[in-house]
């Protein structure tokens, strides 16, 4: 229940990494990341590793 991002930041203060899949999307000016990674990145307390799904 939630939304995704916000379970993710509250999870990550007992974890000591969050891995966040994420679809691969290609453009002109570089990766781009979707809404869930990019709260995650900016919020979590520990170190976040975002994998691109093939």
């Amino acid at each position: 229940m939630g939304q995704p991002a916000n379970r993710l930041v509250e999870a990550s203060a007992d974890a000591s990494l969050v891995d966040v899949g994420r679809r691969i999307r290609r453009s002109a000016i570089g990766t781009r990341l979707g809404p869930v990674v990019h709260a995650v990145l900016h919020h979590a307390t520990v170190p976040v590793a975002f994998v691109p799904h093939p």
